[in-house]
């Protein structure tokens, strides 16, 4: 089956009902998608589907097919991208497991919203788990790395 992930065409020999999550990690080595619960509850998982964040976890790979999938490794090759600046700059994690998921939900909401206040990155972020706890400086970092992104737009 051929599907299209991080900006290229891949052909991937796995049944259809293969969760997403196992391809990445199994046959691609795009280890930077966690497995958390296994059941779409936890969100380490994360990946953006046509832009949109799903668990990997539970959507399989029939259902990728003729979509575009962004992992954690094809937000960008250096860390470059301002919600992954933004986190590095305010030292969002602590164990940092769960956050490719966070950082991919982060940058859907910031697609769809480029001034988001706290109730809307509260809604956007409440379904990827952080055990550490980190949520106030998720919150700081999203704000931080809107307002790079709405200076980028100005220039």
């Amino acid at each position: 089956m051929q599907i299209r992930i991080n900006g290229s065409s891949i052909t991937v020999d796995a049944p259809e009902d293969m969760p997403l999550l196992w391809v990445l990690r199994d046959l691609l080595n795009l280890t930077g998608t966690k497995y958390g619960c296994g059941m779409g509850a936890c969100g380490s998982c994360t990946v953006l589907l046509d832009g949109e964040p799903v668990r990997s976890c539970i959507t399989v790979l029939a259902d990728v097919q003729d979509k575009e999938i962004l992992t954690i490794e094809g937000l960008s090759k250096d860390n470059s991208h301002p919600v992954q600046q933004s986190w590095l700059e305010l030292q969002v994690p602590q164990c940092g497991y769960c956050q490719s998921g966070q950082i991919l939900s982060a940058v859907a909401l910031l697609n769809e919203t480029s001034d988001p206040d706290d109730e809307e990155i509260n809604a956007a972020m409440s379904d990827v788990l952080c055990r550490c706890g980190t949520y106030p400086r998720i919150r700081k970092a999203i704000k931080h790395a809107a307002k790079t992104l709405r200076k980028g737009e100005e220039t």
